[in-house]
């Protein structure tokens, strides 16, 4: 029986009371609502709107419910309405009239919102701890392949020659700006909405502060209608970890594109791959596959819940009821993606040979050679057009430009000379760019090591 039944006449239907029910998904806010409800308690007997032996009966049981259910003893009861009623029940049960008392100067509204903030809050530790862990390893990869030359790319086409250090580092810088995007979400929802209750407060001499600080909340929330309306922070958090999610995807296909026959830059570890039913050779990027496929399901998530927003009245409405699920669900696969992704990068094999090999042909080094005639006084444009013509007719007799003799080189321009092959060398072409954020060694080596500061 629901603690609102004794306004209505009849019973609730029982497809209403499973579509009502939320039970299935806010169970895992247990620990969560049982903190807060000894937050509130605690205020309530500090500030004797309830007794002292109340309040510590109260906070005795909540204790007890908590150990219960974390050690096995106790099972939530999945046909309660929601974790809340289900353990003020259990709560009552235990200690008679007493355990009644616990929702004085609360409501449902701000009970739920509390226990969410507190669970994401929680939950953002956890992920930050992942990104940095995916990030740390990613760093490690790179730190052994300062000198691993590989073709860098535009629109899929070889453009200049990088290393995979730096290539990989690009991906690093990517987590760092997820990690300040989930930072930032954990301040903004720190605030606590306890003793906002439905929407207008209560006429009992509560203390906001004193919750607030008791549950690690930088402060009460300013505006008690807003306070149990604001969704701002579970759209705030779909939206960082989509952006996340977005990143893995793109390394993902990279590592899918890298690890194909095609390529054959990497090779993923059997521990992260799978084989096929009927062709024995394979060997299936399945893991890097479904991080791609999770990522559309977490923008789903999202934009799902910024469509139930947008038209809502202030202040709660039971649409809002929707926000756990998705935001549970983002979480999980944030995590567990951050997680498959630092298993592929701590067990693939670099193939370096192959890298080098693809880097020597495809005219990456075209750039190059535009700038050592810009640098003997030809104007860019010019020079660009020169090499344009000369990859062109390189291109036709099927030749790289460390084959062409000096003479194929001067009827195009006499400032070329000899030492041009020293030039388009491509670990001289590496080295040459130094400009901080380039691919040149000791220059990613420094990004690395302004990196990790920016880790920690």
């Amino acid at each position: 029986m629901a603690v609102w039944s004794k306004r209505f006449s009849k019973e609730l239907d029982d497809i209403a009371r499973e579509y009502n029910s939320s039970i299935k998904v806010d169970h895992l806010m247990y620990r969560e609502d049982i903190t807060g409800s000894i937050a509130h308690t605690e205020m309530l007997g500090e500030k004797n709107i309830i007794s002292e032996d109340d309040a510590e009966k109260i906070v005795n049981g909540l204790r007890s419910i908590l150990s219960d259910i974390e050690s096995g003893e106790l099972e939530i009861d999945m046909n309660a309405e929601d974790i809340h009623f289900f353990v003020e029940k259990e709560l009552t049960k235990r200690i008679g009239d007493a355990g009644k008392r616990m929702h004085t100067a609360r409501s449902r509204n701000d009970q739920v919102v509390t226990d969410l903030r507190l669970y994401i809050r929680n939950k953002l530790d956890e992920l930050l701890e992942d990104i940095r862990a995916l990030s740390k390893s990613l760093i490690a990869l790179s730190k052994e392949n300062l000198d691993s030359i590989m073709p860098g790319y535009t629109h899929l086409q070889a453009a200049q020659p990088v290393t995979f250090a730096h290539h990989l580092m690009a991906y690093v810088q990517m987590l760092i700006r997820d990690k300040g995007r989930l930072e930032d979400a954990r301040k903004r929802l720190n605030e606590c909405p306890l003793g906002s209750c439905a929407l207008a407060t209560t006429v009992y001499d509560i203390d906001r502060f004193m919750t607030a600080k008791k549950l690690g909340f930088d402060r009460p929330t300013r505006n008690s209608m807003d306070a149990v309306s604001d969704r701002d922070f579970v759209l705030e958090v779909e939206f960082a970890i989509s952006m996340t999610m977005i990143h893995l995807s793109r390394l993902s296909e990279e590592m899918i594109i890298w690890s194909s026959q095609e390529f054959g830059f990497i090779e993923l570890d059997d521990s992260f791959t799978t084989g096929s039913s009927i062709m024995p050779q394979k060997k299936n990027p399945d893991m890097a596959e479904l991080t791609r496929g999770k990522t559309g399901t977490v923008i789903g998530i999202l934009s799902g819940m910024l469509v139930t927003m947008k038209g809502l009245p202030l202040a709660y409405n039971k649409d809002m009821q929707e926000d756990k699920k998705g935001i549970f669900e983002c979480i999980d696969i944030l995590s567990k993606s951050l997680k498959v992704m630092k298993g592929m990068i701590d067990t693939l094999s670099v193939k370096k040979e192959t890298m080098l090999h693809k880097a020597n042909h495809g005219y990456l080094v075209a750039t190059d050679l535009a700038d050592y005639l810009a640098e003997r006084g030809i104007p860019f444009r010019d020079a660009y057009n020169i090499i344009g013509a000369i990859i062109k007719e390189a291109s036709e007799k099927k030749s790289d430009l460390t084959d062409l003799p000096m003479d194929f080189y001067k009827k195009y321009s006499d400032k070329f000379d000899e030492d041009l092959y020293q030039y388009i060398k491509l670990e001289n072409s590496l080295n040459r760019r130094k400009v901080y954020g380039g691919p040149a060694p000791e220059t990613v080596l420094k990004q690395i090591e302004d990196t990790e500061k920016a880790l920690e």
